[in-house]
């Protein structure tokens, strides 16, 4: 199979870490022994946190606060991973990545440096009362009204038009997902859309 890339959006929520997952897991089962590498920003900004650096105690700062991260850091962190890690023959999923527009254009040259071919774009897209419901129920500290209300604030103003830049983009294939159903039926539908 041709190494795919694919470049997971949603708001918080919205299940597209559950989506990407499921979509991984199909991948290692249709193509055995294609290596994966799975890029989530998220993760290692809170492995960062953790270290007793000067710039790991402002990270964890950032972190407790709930504001943005400066535009380098998840821009690093990434780019890392790929220099790193990419060989050309193994399947990519970025989850979390590219949430501002200064970022986009960055991931675009990346993409296109390491010429991943037909790059897909998954939009998980559901409204702000679905997302909330989903949040409040799954109980995590940090899911209260005010905090899910500034990620979905967040949501629209800085990262739609990041998904918008790649949706008018014809290197990317766009694939928008109703999210608003169970995750069986939110992944059949990807499967298909993807066409595998």
């Amino acid at each position: 199979m041709q190494p795919q890339t694919f470049i997971f959006f949603g708001p918080s929520g919205s299940g597209k870490g559950t989506q990407a997952k499921l979509l991984r897991e199909e991948l290692e089962k249709r193509d055995p022994g294609k290596k994966i590498l799975h890029i989530e920003t998220g993760e290692k900004l809170r492995e960062l946190a953790e270290k007793d650096s000067y710039t790991g105690r402002k990270v964890k700062e950032i972190l407790e606060e709930g504001t943005l991260a400066p535009v380098f850091l998840p821009i690093w962190i990434w780019t890392e991973i790929l220099m790193e890690n990419v060989s050309g023959d193994e399947h990519i999923f970025m989850d979390g990545i590219s949430r501002r527009l200064e970022e986009a254009n960055v991931l675009d040259s990346a993409i296109k440096f390491y010429k991943r071919e037909n790059p897909t774009v998954v939009s998980i897209e559901v409204s702000d009362k679905w997302a909330k419901d989903r949040l409040l129920r799954r109980g995590r500290s940090d899911d209260n009204e005010e905090e899910i209300e500034r990620r979905l604030d967040f949501y629209h103003k800085d990262v739609i038009p990041v998904i918008e830049y790649f949706k008018n983009n014809p290197y990317y294939r766009f694939i928008p997902i109703d999210g608003e159903h169970t995750i069986e039926e939110v992944h059949q539908d990807l499967m298909k859309r993807i066409g595998l």
